[in-house]
């Protein structure tokens, strides 16, 4: 593993954490067989998103680096790289966690060089994968944030965010906080083969609905709408129903797009479960990482028209305060363009 390139020695200041800082865990539980833990202590956790990113946020906090929830479509595992991991199954066994986080945060927002910008979490890997259960990172990450009256955000398919409620309420009363959920689809058996250790979708949805039951606005992230098995006109009328139904206050659709990294895993995913399609997405995807913008433009045309009919969206409820990756055309995004701070 290419911990030197990240460990202090010739870049001095600009290494992430101190050459004897790594400790690597196997955990024999049901939960985590299978995962192996690298635990770090961090030199920053708050990250600058790169200017030619063009996301509508400029600093983010990731505690974690890999994630269980073994999506085949995430665009985040082309980072593993940089350790010298596989961006396959490594990505989704091989978890860097920030042990430091808390505690680093609340030293960074603290600074007199801090100006209290909005930070987003779960923009690269999800800050509530299973990892989250036993290192129990983000109650001390949200109560720095509530401390300084920080505005922040986080997008999850994590169930576990319902354990900090009372924190995230906390927080709400003295910061602007936005949470998003992300649904792609409802079809139980789409989730099964393309995101196998993430909680189900009808789970995920009764945790919008128990966050909004208990007043924290949540929006839906409906993503990634996956062409040829995600988007044909009844299955999004029934993913759109379904986060209408469960008081989500904004419903956002984003198209799959396939990075460096996850292109290839997906790939291989798709030759392997749905060979007939592998045609099909060569020629949809042949511009870039991007479907054609025609074709996000199709489907956010829909979900738009089902949302209205929902009664969810501009016109309905007000829409959740989150942070979303915006509509790309095909090719638009160079390859530092996502926020790739690893440590």
């Amino acid at each position: 593993m290419r911990w030197e390139n990240l460990t202090e020695g010739p870049a001095g200041p600009a290494a992430l954490f101190g050459a004897d800082a790594v400790v690597t865990r196997t955990v024999d539980t049901p939960e985590f067989r299978g995962i192996t833990f690298h635990e770090v202590r961090a030199r920053s956790i708050v990250n600058r998103v790169p200017g030619a990113s063009r996301m509508p946020f400029e600093w983010t906090v990731n505690p974690y680096r890999g994630c269980s929830h073994a999506c085949v479509y995430c665009f985040a595992r082309k980072t593993h790289s940089y350790l010298d991991l596989d961006t396959g199954i490594g990505f989704d066994s091989q978890i860097v966690v920030k042990t430091n986080a808390p505690e680093l945060l609340r030293r960074e927002l603290g600074s007199r060089r801090w100006t209290g910008a909005h930070i987003a979490m779960g923009t690269n890997v999800d800050c509530y994968q299973r990892a989250e259960g036993r290192y129990r990172l983000m109650p001390g990450i949200i109560e720095a944030l509530r401390d300084h009256a920080n505005p922040f955000s986080i997008l999850t398919k994590g169930t576990l965010i319902l354990r900090d409620l009372p924190l995230l309420r906390q927080a709400a009363e003295v910061a602007d906080v936005g949470i998003s959920v992300s649904v792609g689809f409802t079809d139980p058996g789409l989730w099964r083969t393309v995101e196998p250790g993430t909680p189900s979708p009808a789970a995920r949805l009764a945790a919008v609905r128990a966050l909004t039951d208990a007043g924290i606005e949540c929006g839906v992230l409906m993503a990634p709408v996956i062409p040829f098995l995600g988007d044909a006109p009844e299955q999004l009328r029934d993913t759109v129903r379904a986060v209408a139904e469960s008081g989500a206050t904004s419903v956002t659709p984003l198209v799959l797009h396939l990075r460096p990294g996850a292109r290839e895993w997906f790939a291989a995913w798709l030759g392997e479960h749905h060979p007939h399609l592998v045609a099909r997405y060569e020629r949809m995807y042949a511009g870039g990482s991007y479907a054609p913008t025609w074709y996000q433009r199709q489907i956010t045309r829909q979900v738009h028209e089902l949302a209205a009919e929902f009664g969810i969206g501009p016109g309905g409820r007000r829409a959740a305060r989150a942070v979303l990756v915006p509509e790309r055309p095909a090719g638009a995004v160079a390859a530092g363009g996502t926020q790739l701070s690893l440590l």
